[in-house]
């Protein structure tokens, strides 16, 4: 478990490395680091390890940690785990949503929609997240569970990408509301078709914005 301080350092450079005032190539000096927030170096070691683990900072030995670079290699890598666990989770969660979950669902999604039309950056990602995990929050498997958590804090960033990229960022919104009617309907398989699409279209959306 992090230390209180490192968890709170590793959300301020997470925020800095999404919200691009950290771009790609950024070398994070953990003496540095240690000094700015009057930390341990060893609390900046942490941190940067679990950046290292989400695929935002890059570790190696005798260079350092540097803010990682956005790759097809990885941009595969993350999605092909979202494609596999994603499904599975909404399978087994979309019987135990309540009424109330699903007005909780609804609101963040008009919280996503008035995001995008802001173009308010900050609260994309954040809130794409939040809407996934939202659904997925009955699911019996909190190892896949922590696991998707992570892919998608890592997706933050490149959700970004592609909504700042796509020509229809309104296919997203369209896509979560289809997807959240096909819940409420109890239609698991068509949703979880959905959602395996969804997942894709933002892959494919990204690879084009790597061109």
């Amino acid at each position: 478990m992090l230390h209180p301080s490192a968890v709170a350092i590793t959300a301020g450079l997470r925020k800095a490395i999404i919200d691009g005032a950290c771009p790609a190539g950024t070398e994070l000096h953990q003496d540095a680091l240690a000094g700015e927030h009057g930390v341990d170096p060893a609390v900046i070691r942490s941190a940067l390890l679990q950046l290292d683990a989400e695929g935002l900072v890059r570790i190696t030995p005798g260079v350092g940690a540097v803010v990682s670079s956005i790759s097809r290699e990885e941009i595969d890598d993350v999605f092909d785990l979202r494609v596999i666990l994603e499904p599975r989770l909404l399978r087994e969660a979309v019987p135990a949503l309540t009424p109330a979950d699903f007005a909780r669902i609804e609101t963040i999604h008009h919280l996503f929609i008035g995001a995008v039309a802001a173009g308010d950056m900050a609260r994309w990602g954040a809130l794409n997240a939040e809407l996934h995990l939202a659904m997925y929050m009955h699911a019996r498997r909190p190892r896949s569970l922590r696991i998707v958590t992570g892919l998608l804090q890592t997706s933050d960033r490149y959700t970004r990408l592609q909504l700042s990229t796509t020509p229809s960022p309104g296919r997203a919104e369209r896509e979560h509301g289809t997807l959240i009617a096909l819940c409420r309907r109890g239609e698991i398989e068509a949703a979880c078709q959905v959602l395996t699409a969804h997942i894709e279209g933002v892959r494919a959306d990204l690879h084009a914005a790597l061109t």
